[in-house]
C-alpha cells in the first residue's frame, strides 16, 4: 500500500486559455503551433506520444512512441510492423495519439485511420538513425519471447559483425501515418472548468470546431 494519500493529490491549472476565435482552422496548423511552443519551452521529450490500438477482439492496449513527422497527410511513427501493435493495427486500422505536456498544462488528442507510409520514406528515416539503432531493429524481433538479455545481445553483435554501421532497414521495419478524422485541444483552467476544443472533420477538407465541456 502506497503511504501517499492519493485523493489528496491537487494540482491547479493557471496558464494560458484556449479561445475559437484564437485558434488556427486547421488541426495541423494548431497542432505546430503548439509543437513550436513546447519545442521552444525546452520541455522533455517534446515528440513523445501514447499510441492507442485495439485488436480485432477489441484488446485495447497502449504505449509511448515517438512522432516522428506531422504534415497535412498525418502524424508519422516507426516500428516493427511483426510487433504487437503492428498486428493490430493490420487487424483493425484505427489508432489514437495522446500528446501530454504537463509544464504548459496542455493536452492533444487525436483519432484516425491508420497507414503505412511507403517503402521510400521508410528507407530514408531509417538511413537517418544511429548505427547502433539500425543494428537493433535487425536484432530484435519486437514483442517476441526471448529467453534472456543474453540472447538479444548475442543477435546485436552477430548483425553488427556481418553488417557493420551498414545495416540495411528490415522489410517487416517501418512506418505508419494516423490520418485523423479528430483533434482535440485541452488546456488546463482554474477550478477545472478546463478548455477544450475539438476538430472534427466536415467535408472535404473543411474541419469544424466545437468546444466541449471539461
Amino acid at each position: 500500500m502506497s503511504s501517499v494519500d492519493l485523493a489528496a493529490l491537487r494540482q491547479e491549472y493557471m496558464r494560458a486559455r484556449l479561445d475559437e476565435g484564437e485558434v488556427r482552422a486547421d488541426p495541423i496548423a494548431q497542432f505546430q503551433q503548439w509543437f513550436d511552443e513546447a519545442v521552444e519551452a525546452r520541455l522533455p521529450m517534446v515528440n513523445a506520444m501514447t499510441l492507442a490500438t485495439a485488436s480485432s477482439q477489441l484488446r485495447p492496449a497502449a504505449r509511448i512512441v515517438l512522432l516522428k513527422a506531422v504534415d497535412r497527410r498525418g502524424f508519422v511513427f516507426y516500428t516493427d510492423y511483426e510487433s504487437r501493435k503492428g498486428h493490430e493495427l493490420a487487424e483493425n486500422p484505427r489508432a489514437a495519439l495522446l500528446f501530454y505536456w504537463i509544464e504548459l498544462e496542455r493536452e492533444v488528442r487525436v483519432e484516425g485511420t491508420v497507414e503505412k507510409t511507403s517503402a521510400l520514406e521508410s528507407d530514408e528515416y531509417f538511413g537517418t538513425r544511429p548505427a547502433g539503432s539500425r543494428i537493433a531493429a535487425n536484432a530484435s524481433r519486437q514483442s517476441s519471447v526471448v529467453p534472456d538479455r543474453q540472447t538479444l545481445e548475442s543477435r546485436y553483435a552477430n548483425i553488427e559483425r556481418l553488417h557493420g554501421d551498414r545495416a540495411a532497414r528490415p522489410s517487416s521495419w517501418g512506418g505508419y501515418r494516423v490520418i485523423p478524422d479528430a483533434v482535440e485541444f485541452w488546456q488546463g483552467r482554474a477550478n477545472r472548468l478546463h478548455d477544450r476544443l475539438l476538430y472534427r472533420k466536415s467535408t472535404g477538407e473543411l474541419w469544424e470546431i466545437v468546444r466541449l465541456a471539461p
